[in-house]
């Protein structure tokens, strides 16, 4: 059951609502601005709601919007300490022999993988891919099963990985919609704008064989508050963009496939963001950290648990529309077993307006759950049962 709930709201940036795909004047504005585009989408990146979208599903060619996966696992590395930004990667002979971008790794050659990473997040370098793939993973098809492991966890339902480059090959694609969920993932680790937002930048400093690199994606310089994510482009793919920009907190995922040039890809995306930026607002309904509920808790030295949000959570609506009729529904487990550790998942809280999913947000254990004693144990049951016999 739904229970509504006046909020006082904190509008503390721009965004757009799923409702939004049913206004008439929206959707006319977004399908303006893609006209041209064979898919498009558009994403609010902290509630996942959506903006627009066009051909969302439909399976294209990526070409290096493959790296955006390519980079996720590596940050995933990064974060579980399998590898360190100092490293040492050598290039092999398979990672040296690859065209289109790259950096012109020689066979042999060593770089740490934050040059490689940068390699990739401005230069779109296929053989740093390669060379930080079998670093990983002992060789580039053993990384490319992670691809499509990953891509499976996420419930990607229109996406094939066959390279970690984008370099054309039979059965490699995603679409829009696909494309949006990783990029949404990948942000959740704010290093990697370290990378992507960078304009310029150089590899082997004072070396005779230095290597200037500027990102291909022109916006990160010429778009106000554009820091990531990657373009992309094969003959077969066309010219291609994920775009994400950041202004008054709020953070707007955009992604294009099918441009004509590279000057049409960064006018469309650039109209898309402005349309985003412009129209739309994010109410923050809750804090992280803020008690939702509680949890029924078995074998536990406490009967119950508090069950608090991961993260903020909000919705986002068009600009001066009425945002009284927002509803909450909460779902936990029934029951959590101790011990259970603070964090862990224990349910959800989603907003709607009407009958319209807008946004939903995780919710986790306060604290740790510990175990009760024997005693206290033994001692419930022969409560029960003395209950019971009576």
């Amino acid at each position: 059951m739904r229970k509504k709930r006046r909020f006082k709201f904190v509008v503390i940036a721009a965004a757009a609502s799923v409702i939004l795909l049913g206004s008439s004047e929206a959707k006319a504005q977004f399908e303006e601005a893609a006209e041209d585009a064979v898919s498009a989408y558009v994403l609010d990146a902290q509630t996942g709601q959506v903006l627009y979208q066009k051909n969302e599903t439909e399976e294209l060619p990526p070409a290096s919007m493959t790296k955006i996966m390519t980079m996720l696992l590596i940050m995933e590395a990064l974060e579980d300490e399998k590898i360190q930004l100092n490293d040492k990667v050598r290039t092999s002979n398979r990672a040296a022999s690859m065209g289109g971008s790259q950096i012109f790794l020689e066979e042999g050659e060593v770089m740490t993988v934050d040059e490689m990473l940068k390699g990739i997040a401005v230069g779109s370098a296929n053989d740093a891919s390669v060379a930080m793939a079998e670093h990983i993973s002992g060789s580039e098809g053993a990384f490319i099963e992670k691809m499509n492991q990953k891509a499976k966890s996420l419930d990607l339902e229109h996406t094939s990985f066959k390279n970690t480059t984008g370099l054309p090959a039979d059965k490699h694609y995603t679409s829009a919609q696909d494309l949006a969920a990783i990029s949404r993932e990948l942000l959740q680790y704010e290093k990697i704008l370290e990378y992507t937002g960078l304009y310029e930048d150089y590899l082997r400093k004072g070396k005779d064989n230095e290597f200037w690199l500027v990102n291909t994606n022109r916006l990160v310089r010429h778009y106000d508050g554009v820091d990531g994510l990657k373009t992309g482009y094969t003959k077969e793919a066309r010219y291609n963009l994920t775009a994400t920009a950041e202004k008054n907190g709020m953070r707007i995922i955009t992604v294009l496939m099918g441009a004509d040039s590279p000057k049409e890809r960064n006018q469309i995306t650039a109209s898309l963001l402005d349309d985003a930026f412009q129209h739309h607002e994010y109410h923050q309904l809750a804090s992280k950290g803020d008690t939702v509920t509680s949890v029924r808790v078995e074998k536990g030295k406490h009967a119950e648990a508090e069950a608090v949000l991961e993260k903020d959570a909000g919705v986002v609506l068009r600009k001066g529309e009425d945002a009284g009729n927002i509803t909450e529904e909460i779902k936990t487990k029934k029951i959590v077993t101790a011990p259970a550790s603070s964090g862990e998942q224990v349910g959800t809280i989603r907003y709607y307006n009407e009958n319209d999913l807008l946004s939903e947000a995780d919710l986790v254990l306060k604290e740790d759950i510990v175990p009760a004693g024997w005693t206290e144990l033994f001692g419930r049951s022969m409560q029960r049962m003395m209950g019971n016999a009576s």
